[in-house]
C-alpha cells in the first residue's frame, strides 16, 4: 500500500465550508516573495501581476454564482479578502452519494458537471489557478503561491467590522505586518 501523506489540515474539523457565511481569507505567495507590487507611503502600488490578481479576484462571482465579494486587498506578497457564500446559487451540485431535495435538484444545471464544489476551498483554488496560469504564461514565475490558505469564519458584525478595517488599513500598517520583511 502506498504511503499516505500525513499533512495536518488547518480547516475546522467537521465544518461545512459550502454553507452560508462570511469568510476572511488570506493567501500568501511562495516564500512570501513580493510578487504583486509594493507599498509606497501607505498605498499599495500594484505591478502587472498585482493587476491580474485584482482582475481574477473581481471575476470570482462570474465563476461562483453563490459568492459575493466584500473588502479585499492585494498586498506585495499576500491577498486578504472577505468572501460571502449564500444559498440560492444558480448552480448547486450534490456530493456523490448525497440525497438532495427535489427543490434543490431543480437548481442543478445540466451543463454544469456533477460534483463541482461550491466551497471556500474551490473558490480559493479557482482564484489561485487563474493568477498562476497568467504568471506562468507571461513571466518566468512558476511557483507563485504557498500551499493552502488561511481562513477565519466571521461569526458576528463586530468581527466583520474589525476584519474589514484591518483589510482597508493593511497598506498603512505594512511595516508592522507579519508578512512584511
Amino acid at each position: 500500500m502506498p504511503t499516505k501523506s500525513n499533512r495536518r489540515s488547518i480547516r475546522l474539523k467537521g465544518y461545512d465550508y459550502s454553507q452560508e457565511g462570511l469568510y476572511f481569507i488570506t493567501l500568501c505567495c511562495q516564500d512570501r516573495i513580493y510578487r504583486f507590487g509594493k507599498v509606497v507611503k501607505g498605498e499599495m502600488v500594484l505591478n502587472q501581476i498585482g493587476g491580474i490578481a485584482t482582475a481574477c479576484w473581481l471575476q470570482i462571482p462570474e465563476h461562483f454564482t453563490n459568492v459575493t465579494l466584500h473588502e479585499f486587498i492585494i498586498m506585495p506578497n499576500h491577498v486578504h479578502g472577505i468572501i460571502e457564500i449564500s444559498l440560492g446559487a444558480k448552480y448547486l451540485s450534490p456530493s456523490k452519494g448525497t440525497d438532495i431535495s427535489k427543490e434543490r435538484a431543480k437548481n442543478i444545471s445540466p451543463q454544469r458537471p456533477a460534483g463541482t464544489s461550491k466551497t471556500i476551498g474551490s473558490v480559493v483554488r479557482g482564484f489561485k489557478i487563474g493568477v498562476t496560469k497568467w504568471a506562468r504564461t507571461n513571466t518566468n514565475i512558476h511557483d507563485l503561491w504557498q500551499r493552502n490558505y488561511y481562513e477565519h469564519i466571521i461569526r458576528n458584525e463586530k468581527s466583520y467590522h474589525n476584519i474589514s478595517q484591518y483589510i482597508q488599513n493593511n497598506p498603512l500598517n505594512w511595516n508592522e505586518d507579519k508578512f512584511y520583511h
